[in-house]
């Protein structure tokens, strides 16, 4: 290793790294690296971001394999008679992957880390597979997974969804069409599980309906054309998301689940008596939690899964273990049963600083969750000792750290009042000092403005908007806040409450266990918002906890990251209070969206209100003027300052990846999106063990 190499500043790296990242193009929604200018010899910060390249899904049957190869330790099961042949195990109508690189060989442990119970995203990520139909590698197509094939009517009103003949869950039962209806039917319809009916099976709050045909193919039925429905059924959404992600921590959504297995904990379909007595032998207080744990991949070692690897042992452990599906239906060129890579071992790490020194050790295989940006020089100048290489794999939502206002708050009548005053969040936004941020807590390799996402996605609405009401100017900030009738401060210079009752704070809640340190950078936010004379204090609560004051409506104004909204009609959660899932712009008014206004409460702002309005219309439009839509969207949530952003486009969420020299089929670069369930559009399943 050369001695720059070893010893590169933190100047050095900063320059080289802003080139990589700073030239990003864009062709759909996908990135493109490019490098500005001509340098005399390639720079490191450049090195880190390759060629976007993934995996290829071969369609022609005419080219699928004939025979199938498995794993060494799935044939010694064969072989004491535990386990069917291959042959039968694996469809008729497989998945057939070709690797980006190489075939792939059988065998390895992969070793990750996770910070606990709250960090499902850790492992649905890796087994996203199971979604009913996925996006390529670059993030452009719709692929199949799960669904052989499908067709959109001309109309745009039915979806019709074709199933792999042959296809079985991971305890050998067959995969049909049963599935999505015992889902349809008895999970979705029914009030006690689904009490109110989801957006992602809506249009212009009008439901939608499934319907089976034969055992292989389902039809989606909507009163009005959905032509957005196919991305949704690929994105990262309640219908779309697969098993894994909306099957747990009470979730209903995905729109199948194993009926076969199900069944024993349903009302419908055993008695009175013996669900009463299974909901008591399992400490339940009822069928509902009782079933609803069941159907959780991450805490059931017996359900039955179609992920390439499901959970022997449970994510509330300290170490959350997956191993191979020995009924998993991808394979690759050569007719090789995927996964390659027989286990993972997931360890618990006490905090995030514990997991970064671990991966820093070279203790983890391939790490992109939670590894730090502020790291970054300490990981390049360990990656000899520790036999890892580093790659950045930039983002192109808005802003990694945003504060989102809660537009339901009631609790503090006069922080209500402020927090639906526009100028006040306008206000708020101009006395945040981005490029000291930047600095500090992105390595300055971000981008400051606000939340509107890079103007190489489709969505965005343009370069100007990036700025609006997102640059440094506490003078304005001040004038603002003056005409708005805070005017009066106390002997510190901090504003006071307009109803008498002292000098106004504000709070900011945070999460523990986030990408980037969000308290941190409330912190720095408090700081800088003195200048403005506003009271601040930075409230850190472990990410469950988090997302229960979210959900109880107690939280004033809450930073977390708006990833995923730069394709704005497959993960609106970060940019529109239309999920209840994580909705920091108020959980009632994702409620009432949510219920097509049976439950909830409306928003207050008639802005906010339009915007909410314009999305739901989107869905029956067809894809240029849904951008147009998206646009509108973003220029009303940036004008408006409903959410304030600070830095984003960066690798800090999910970019920052740290690989072991013994891995194959690792992309050079690989799409960093929601949508894509990053690594998932990778296919992990090709991922091996070099030796």
């Amino acid at each position: 290793m050369s001695q720059k190499r070893r010893r590169m500043t933190r100047r050095e790296f900063l320059r080289d790294a802003a080139l990589a990242t700073g030239s990003v193009a864009l062709a759909g929604v996908i990135p493109a690296p490019a490098i500005a200018g001509q340098a005399p010899e390639p720079k490191l910060g450049s090195q880190l971001i390759g060629k976007l390249e993934g995996p290829t899904i071969i369609t022609d049957p005419a080219k699928w394999p004939k025979k199938f190869n498995e794993a060494p330790m799935l044939a010694e099961l064969v072989k004491a008679g535990k386990l069917p042949s291959v042959d039968k195990r694996v469809p008729e109508e497989p998945l057939v992957v070709k690797p980006v690189h190489s075939i792939g060989k059988y065998g390895g442990t992969w070793r990750r880390g996770f910070t606990g119970p709250g960090d499902s995203e850790n492992g649905n990520r890796i087994v996203s597979a199971d979604k009913i139909l996925f996006w390529d590698y670059t993030g452009n197509k719709v692929m199949p997974s799960v669904a052989k094939a499908w067709k959109m009517s001309d109309d745009g009103r039915t979806t019709t969804i074709s199933l792999r003949k042959g296809m079985k869950w991971s305890d050998g039962a067959p995969f049909t069409a049963d599935d999505f209806v015992f889902w349809h039917e008895d999970v979705y319809l029914n009030k006690d599980l689904q009490p109110t009916p989801h957006p992602d099976f809506m249009i212009n709050g009008k439901s939608g309906v499934l319907r089976k045909v034969d055992d292989l193919t389902v039809v989606f039925e909507f009163a009005e054309p959905n032509y957005l429905f196919v991305d949704i059924l690929a994105g990262s959404t309640a219908m779309g998301g697969g098993q894994a992600l909306q099957q747990h921590a009470g979730r209903t959504m995905g729109a199948y689940t194993p009926a076969h297995y199900l069944k024993q904990f349903h009302p419908k379909y055993v008695s009175k008596e013996e669900l009463e007595k299974k909901v008591k032998d399992a400490g339940f207080d009822g069928w509902v939690a009782l079933i609803k744990n069941r159907w959780d991949w991450r805490l059931n070692p017996e359900l039955p899964t179609l992920t390439p690897w499901k959970t022997v042992t449970p994510i509330n452990n300290p170490t959350w273990v997956l191993e191979r599906n020995p009924y998993y239906w991808e394979v690759d060129t050569q007719g090789n049963q995927l996964p390659y890579i027989d286990k993972l071992v997931m360890t618990l790490a006490e905090n995030l600083e514990v997991l970064n020194l671990r991966a820093i050790a070279g203790q983890y295989d391939l790490q992109e969750r939670h590894t730090s940006m502020a790291k970054l020089p300490v990981f390049l100048e360990n990656r000899d000792k520790g036999n890892y290489d580093v790659r950045l794999d930039p983002a192109l939502n808005g802003s990694d750290a945003t504060l989102q206002t809660n537009q339901a708050y009631e609790a503090d009548p006069e922080i209500a009042k402020w927090l639906h005053t526009r100028d006040f969040r306008r206000a708020l936004s101009l006395g945040i000092e981005r490029d000291q941020l930047n600095e500090t807590f992105w390595v300055g390799v971000g981008v400051p403005g606000s939340i509107a996402p890079s103007e190489t996605v489709p969505y965005s609405p343009g370069p100007p908007w990036r700025k609006k009401w997102s640059t440094h100017d506490p003078k304005q900030a001040n004038a603002l806040l003056d005409k708005i009738g805070l005017a009066k401060k106390d002997a510190e210079g901090y504003r006071l409450r307009t109803d008498g009752k002292g000098r106004l704070r504000i709070e900011l809640t945070t999460s523990a266990g986030a990408f980037i340190p969000h308290t941190q950078i409330a912190e720095m936010i408090k700081e800088q918002w003195k200048k403005i004379g506003i009271q601040a204090d930075a409230k850190e609560h472990e990410r469950s906890l988090f997302f229960t004051r979210i959900n109880n409506n107690e939280h004033q104004i809450a930073l977390w990251a708006n990833d995923g909204s730069e394709v704005l009609y497959l993960f609106p959660r970060h940019a529109l209070p239309v999920d209840p899932v994580e909705a920091l712009l108020g959980h009632p008014i994702a409620r009432w969206y949510a219920s097509n206004g049976e439950q909830g409460k409306a928003p207050k702002d008639p802005q906010l209100l339009k915007a909410m309005e314009l999305f739901r219309s989107a869905g029956g439009k067809k894809t240029q003027e849904r951008y147009k839509i998206a646009q509108e969207i973003f220029k009303i949530l940036v004008d408006e300052q409903f959410s304030i952003g600070t830095v984003g486009q960066s690798p800090a969420t999910m970019g920052v990846r740290i690989v072991s020299r013994r891995l194959g089929n690792i992309p050079a670069r690989q799409i960093n999106a929601q949508h894509a369930r990053t690594p998932g559009s990778s296919h992990p399943s090709t991922f091996y063990y070099k030796a």
